[in-house]
């Protein structure tokens, strides 16, 4: 019996200690962030979409494996800029025969355009933890100016890696039209809601050019 109850409280101790541990590692004033050179960590970064389908539902899916590159100056935000790439054959949904039609010719055309890719242009602080970031879209093989939305979420050192890492949410609405995916309009909505869960690490002191080469 004393043996179950050690056992007992050192549990609950144990899973007291990991949010204080946590909490301790993060910062949530975005004026405290490291500044540098960051590379998109693609195991806690993804993308989900939602359409309007048929005026029922609003359906949702997932894109993964996001590479990419942020130079982040908290002091000058305006002097950060954001490079993504997302694999458009990486799309998930919860039909597999729906997942084989959006990378088919009509919707996504993964063969042809493998790759989507986002690179901003100006960056504007708009409250302590938001901005808007500009940018260009390029998807289905066309280039269209877009815009992001973003909130950051927390920076510190990850607890399992060890490794300093930045988070923010980011929100993106778009026309499919203006990418020439017209499919199903306006049956299967134009606009396309984008969310944005991504996780930066942060590298060493070196510039991006010379890390985009390794």
């Amino acid at each position: 019996m004393r043996f179950r109850l050690r056992t007992v409280f050192a549990a609950i101790a144990l899973s007291c200690s990991f949010p204080m541990v946590a909490s301790a590692q993060v910062v949530t004033d975005s004026s405290q962030i490291q500044p540098g050179f960051y590379r998109v960590e693609p195991q806690h970064t993804q993308i989900s979409f939602s359409v309007l389908h048929f005026g029922f539902t609003v359906f949702e899916g997932l894109f993964s494996g996001v590479s990419g590159i942020l130079q982040l100056d908290p002091s000058q935000p305006e002097a950060s800029s954001l490079s993504v790439s997302v694999p458009v054959a990486s799309v998930l949904t919860t039909n597999s025969k729906l997942m084989t039609e959006l990378k088919g010719r009509e919707w996504l055309a993964a063969e042809q355009f493998p790759k989507a890719e986002f690179v901003s242009v100006s960056v504007k602080q708009t409250g302590r933890d938001d901005a808007l970031v500009s940018g260009n879209l390029t998807l289905h093989g066309i280039t269209h100016p877009e815009t992001l939305r973003v909130h950051f979420v927390g920076a510190g050192v990850n607890m399992l890696d060890k490794k300093y890492t930045v988070g923010f949410d980011a929100t993106m609405v778009i026309k499919r039209s203006d990418f020439g995916i017209k499919m199903f309009i306006p049956y299967v909505s134009d606009e396309v809601e984008l969310r944005i869960a991504g996780a930066f690490e942060k590298q060493s002191s070196i510039s991006p050019a010379s890390q985009e080469n390794r």
